[in-house]
């Protein structure tokens, strides 16, 4: 299964600390790429391809302006587009339904950072929320990559790694260098 991840409406000034968290994120937890809408951000993507240099594995961070590009590319290619937003079925509802889907299907994951145009949620086969309260749309994706890969991505091991943490119950262990 090919996950995506695309960020739509991004503000250079305003969003550059949670749309990075939103690619580290979906880094870490199992997606092979990201796409940022809205305002260009090198920085963005640059800090992106620094953690995938030291921590190695397999992510792609790109740019591009249009999010009607962004979403109408992936579709064509016939991909599942899954909306995140608060106004979604419940992803205790839908997450079976999704993961069949991905066995035929790439999964393409929209999240916002400003208002979410509805066509947005027209063009979605999903529109799913993990809590209909307000939160951050860096814990919904955490949340849906999590219950999208069923916790089997806490186990996946990063190719080539500059450097890497060993898990300790007290302390910090950390090989390699930067």
């Amino acid at each position: 299964m090919k996950v995506s991840v695309i960020r739509l409406g991004h503000r250079k000034e305003r969003d550059k600390r949670i749309t990075t968290h939103v690619c580290l994120v979906a880094r870490a937890l199992g997606a092979d790429g990201v796409v940022l809408c809205g305002e260009e951000d090198p920085q963005v993507i640059s800090s992106v391809e620094k953690v995938v240099e030291n921590w190695g594995g397999k992510f792609s961070a790109k740019y591009e302006k249009s999010w009607k590009k962004a979403i109408a590319a992936p579709k064509k290619k016939g991909e599942c587009l899954v909306h995140l937003t608060m106004y979604g079925e419940r992803v205790q509802d839908v997450i079976g339904k999704i993961r069949t889907v991905a066995k035929r299907k790439n999964i393409v994951v929209a999240v916002g950072a400003e208002k979410v145009p509805g066509e947005v949620y027209d063009a979605a086969e999903f529109n799913v929320c993990v809590a209909s309260q307000p939160h951050s749309e860096v814990a919904a994706l955490a949340i849906f990559l999590h219950e999208l890969f069923q916790g089997k991505e806490l186990e996946k091991k990063f190719a080539k790694p500059r450097i890497a943490i060993v898990p300790t119950a007290k302390g910090k262990k950390v090989i390699g260098k930067k």
